[in-house]
């Protein structure tokens, strides 16, 4: 039987969901953390996203990032340094990928590595960033709002860098009800990498996302 190309991809798609659910299932509990490619070692964003997966991984949580360079090193390295496991899910030909995971996945769809990236987490973590995390934070937004992903702590950190974009979400969507004002709810937004954990581990938090 001859198959078509695009019929072929069918099949090297269901092969790399196969794959990450086999591989991310077994981790939990895990967060997520988003950020820029482009902070160096010396930035305080990358050092900060460095002490928050530390602190996240000894209290349990895995780390998972996109396993390229900058917020995504910085996690993976404090994860990696930390007691629980740092997991890279990248796209190899994209960027490259750093040295400090326990696990590293490799997808060629990249809509695949989104959904293995907000799949199983227990809370998504947005440092400051660019496009990329711009276009992640949406969509964690729009699956926890619409109900379509699990309803975990999306947390904002560095309210000096949100400021602007958080003061548009209510200043504007909410003024035009693209969104009710009930939304702006799902966000909360910290400084620390201590006020971090502590909102994962609310347990108030957590009975009103449930």
């Amino acid at each position: 039987m001859n198959l078509e190309p695009e019929t072929w991809r069918v099949f090297q798609i269901m092969a790399e969901f196969v794959e990450g659910f086999e591989e991310l299932s077994n981790i939990k509990p895990s967060v997520t953390i988003f950020g820029s490619a482009r902070f160096k070692p010396e930035h305080p964003y990358y050092q900060l996203a460095e002490q928050i997966a530390f602190e996240l991984s000894n209290a349990g949580f895995s780390i998972v990032t996109g396993g390229g360079p900058g917020i995504m090193e910085a996690a993976n390295k404090g994860g990696f340094d930390g007691s629980s496991q740092s997991i890279g899910v990248s796209l190899p030909h994209e960027q490259k990928l750093n040295p400090y995971q326990d696990i590293s996945l490799n997808f060629k769809h990249f809509f695949v590595r989104k959904v293995m990236l907000v799949k199983y987490a227990s809370a998504y973590v947005i440092l400051p960033g660019g496009f990329g995390t711009l276009d992640e934070l949406s969509e964690v937004l729009t699956l926890v709002q619409n109900n379509k992903g699990q309803q975990v702590p999306i947390i904002f950190v560095q309210k000096s860098f949100w400021d602007g974009l958080l003061n548009w979400f209510k200043n504007t969507l909410v003024e035009n009800k693209t969104i009710n004002p009930e939304d702006l709810n799902l966000i909360t937004v910290v400084d620390t990498a201590k006020e971090v954990v502590d909102t994962i581990f609310d347990c108030n938090y957590f009975e009103s996302c449930h």
